[in-house]
């Protein structure tokens, strides 16, 4: 079954709709967001344009602005939760917005070299590690309990709604802004969503616990490692959404070579990638108005065996509409694993970790979205498409019936 707290009658979005703060909250996410996804296309076409130098070899650029991005989520990611049990999180989420924003602005008036452009990367990545936590922390202070889950469904809807329009449009919509200026037109766009979002955030207002005692920073981190490892349920649930976004690191790559394989461009891979975000999408939207309804159910074991159902399916099936339709259906898959799972750390994390176990989930989910991106490309070199499918497909199978089994034998426990 799955273990959160009985919804109640005024559960899903229409008791959300009614909370100004969260809508607010919402919204400037959703803009920060999309900013997110097109100022990485921002930064690989000013490196390409402009900051490239012409003695490196092919590709170096981009893995050395990717290790730019990558990097401080290793470093600093769950330092992060640590500041963000000391200071207010509402004060972290917009400042981080108005520096990630004004670092954006300054490109221009900057000397075009490429340790520049990689130490301004490194530096909106290494703020953006303070934003994700103080978010994540957010969240259940604002919202009640029982709507919980639609908070998350429409949070995880929406940040893949943000990756899907960024990827697709944000090459369209930065020509337009060079149009409109030749010179900063595109910083000037990808900086003012950041602006935007701090502004729509303003007006927030909610209480919150912060951490007054003088604490070793890393004695606070260590505290939140063995609570990790203290509470099975919390650390069985972030092990599942740390597998999901293993699973879809590694769709980057996979997807490049199933278009590959049914005789497409390389970089028709994004149509896949969308439609594994419209189907977390209606994932999200089902858990948002039936979650009251699914309570009981093994929701993230259905998840993983859509997912490992969807990547076995992957080998024998060479229809484009087929393909993308078993996308549709891993995204859903995933839905039913990040959901439930990020609603269940919210309501058994007490406000004094939330902070901590947050920053512990961003650093790992950051890991979790790097390192598969290498592993894959070598995998499928070495042994093929179908036999990295295969295996995959039966790892997620295996890890949903481990964690499901897990997170029975907790709650027995607990009961």
């Amino acid at each position: 079954m799955f273990p959160t707290e009985p919804t109640a009658v005024n559960s899903g979005f229409g008791a959300l709709l009614k909370n100004r703060n969260f809508m607010l909250l919402w919204i400037g996410q959703l803009v920060s967001q999309l900013a997110d996804k097109v100022l990485l296309i921002l930064m690989i076409d000013l490196l390409e344009k402009k900051y490239l130098p012409g003695n490196l070899p092919e590709g170096t650029g981009r893995f050395y602005l990717y290790m730019a991005f990558t990097l401080p989520a290793i470093f600093f990611g769950s330092a992060g939760g640590v500041i963000v049990d000391r200071m207010p999180k509402k004060l972290i989420m917009i400042g981080s917005d108005f520096v990630r924003g004004l670092l954006t602005l300054s490109i221009p008036f900057l000397p075009r070299q490429l340790g520049i452009l990689l130490a301004l990367n490194f530096g909106i990545s290494t703020v953006t590690q303070f934003f994700a936590p103080a978010e994540q922390a957010t969240i259940p202070l604002m919202v009640k309990r029982e709507n919980l889950m639609a908070a998350n469904a429409l949070f995880g809807s929406t940040m893949m709604g943000a990756l899907i329009v960024g990827y697709a449009v944000g090459k369209p919509i930065l020509n337009w802004a060079e149009y409109l200026n030749v010179e900063f037109g595109k910083e000037l766009l990808v900086g003012g969503l950041y602006l935007l979002s701090a502004i729509i955030m303003l007006p927030i207002r909610f209480q919150e616990h912060r951490q007054t005692s003088v604490v070793n920073p890393f004695a606070e981190f260590l505290q939140g490692w063995q609570y990790l490892k203290q509470n099975r349920l919390i650390w069985n649930a972030m092990i599942q959404i740390v597998a999901l976004y293993c699973v879809f690191a590694a769709l980057l790559e996979l997807a490049i070579r199933l278009a590959a394989k049914l005789n497409l461009e390389q970089t028709d891979f994004s149509f896949f990638v969308a439609a594994a975000g419209v189907g977390m999408v209606l994932g999200a939207g089902i858990l948002g108005h039936f979650g009251h309804k699914l309570h009981r159910k093994p929701l993230p074991l259905i998840g993983f065996i859509f997912m490992a159902l969807a990547l076995g399916m992957f080998i024998v099936t060479r229809n484009l509409f087929l393909v993308l339709g078993l996308c549709v259906f891993l995204g859903l898959g995933a839905s039913f694993i990040n959901v439930p799972m990020q609603t269940l750390i919210q309501q058994h994390t007490p406000p004094a970790m939330h902070g901590k176990v947050f920053g512990f989930q961003n650093h790992a989910i950051n890991i979790a979205l790097s390192a598969p991106l290498l592993i894959t490309t070598k995998l499928v070199n070495a042994f093929g498409l179908s036999i990295v499918l295969c295996g995959m497909s039966l790892t997620v199978a295996a890890i949903g019936f481990w964690t499901w089994k897990n997170t029975r034998r907790v709650l027995q426990d607990v009961i």
